[in-house]
């Protein structure tokens, strides 16, 4: 008997390793590099995203600057609008309309600093803000003491607006 549980045991440390490492080989959500054709033009043109979910008449700016605030603790570890984990160290950013994925470069027009960040969430929902920083970013930015700056963003690349998709608890 106590060479069946000891057999057993060592089974079922085997296959948690296993697990774990299979694990550690999933694939991670990357954002795709098109050929951006429509979004290398230097003027602050309005360009129509290819593949928005949000809306076919939906039209956004290259370039954009209004008032950006952060959020942080309350909402870290828990889901984004397409599906990732929030990490407030990361730097990513909310924004109300423009396509999951996309890619813009974040300027503090107080003091210059600026960063590349990639919109995964939805937000802000406050009067008068066009974004919602991560904590990381708005530390990078230099604005954490403040609680909102004047940014400019200008975006890099379009994101597709695809939600990530998760799979079903098999039980």
């Amino acid at each position: 008997m106590k060479r069946f549980v000891k057999s057993m045991f060592s089974k079922s440390k085997f296959l948690i390793l296993i697990l774990i490492l299979l694990q550690g080989c999933a694939s991670s959500p990357r954002y795709a590099t098109g050929n951006g054709a429509s979004t290398r033009s230097k003027s602050s043109k309005t360009i129509k995203p290819k593949s928005s979910k949000i809306s076919k008449n939906t039209k956004h700016r290259k370039v954009m600057t209004g008032v950006s605030s952060f959020y942080a603790e309350d909402f870290h570890g828990k889901l984004t609008a397409n599906g990732e984990v929030y990490d407030m160290y990361g730097v990513t950013a909310a924004h109300k309309t423009l396509p999951l994925g996309t890619v813009c470069r974040v300027t503090n027009l107080a003091n210059d600093k600026s960063l590349i960040i990639r919109i995964n969430d939805r937000g802000p929902y406050v009067k008068g803000r066009i974004l919602d920083c991560s904590y990381g970013a708005a530390k990078k930015l230099d604005f954490i003491n403040q609680g909102t700056a004047n940014v400019k963003i200008e975006v890099i690349e379009w994101g597709d607006g695809a939600y990530m998709q998760h799979r079903e608890n098999p039980q």
